[in-house]
């Protein structure tokens, strides 16, 4: 690609990130485009679809949260690794309004342009969550897909204007409630009570 067109591309995914995170996953490919200062039949040459520009958009940060799910599986306990990487996803989907709405159609639909993608992030956390159980730090009761769907319902709550608040405070009992040995997630939650 020449220099010229990964500017016009890169200048294109800049926008839309601002647009997204102000706006929503829903907003107009035609406001994008206002927003970007090209004519709307430019923006649908770059990315034809929505989705495809989305796609482009989140390619790098679900690399980055693979990626960081790797390495923690050789840096950190299995406990600390997943409670990590819980609170990295979780901190990155607010970042995008809508977006795990997306990403949850997405790993259903295999010709999504985002399914790839989101099944490789869900096969990573999956990886890490196989590995706390079989320290036997995370309950057994639960798998990828429940992880991936905590993982939005987290992002719903930050995204809540009355909620927010209690965002990291849900996140911790969450996080306990995942972990079979709660009082060492080190996530700020106290241990449940007996009988509790």
């Amino acid at each position: 690609m020449r220099a010229d067109a990964r500017k016009n591309r890169d200048h294109l995914l800049a926008v839309a990130g601002t647009a997204i995170t102000e706006q929503g996953v829903d907003v107009s490919m035609r406001d994008i485009a206002r927003r970007a200062d090209v004519g709307l039949a430019t923006l649908l040459r770059h990315y034809p679809t929505r989705e495809a520009l989305l796609e482009a958009l989140l390619r790098t940060s679900f690399d980055e949260l693979t990626a960081t799910a790797e390495a923690l599986e050789t840096s950190s306990s299995p406990e600390d690794a997943l409670v990590s990487w819980l609170r990295d996803c979780v901190a990155w989907t607010t970042e995008y309004r809508g977006v795990t709405v997306l990403m949850a159609a997405a790993i259903e639909d295999a010709e999504s342009a985002l399914h790839a993608s989101c099944v490789t992030l869900r096969a990573a956390g999956a990886r890490l969550l196989t590995r706390a159980q079989a320290e036997g730090t995370a309950r057994t009761d639960i798998d990828g897909t429940d992880l991936f769907a905590l993982i939005a319902a987290l992002a719903w709550l930050s995204d809540q204007p009355s909620l927010a608040p209690r965002a990291d405070h849900l996140f911790d009992v969450v996080a306990s409630a995942i972990m079979t040995n709660a009082a060492s997630t080190d996530t700020g939650g106290a241990p449940p009570r007996a009988g509790s």
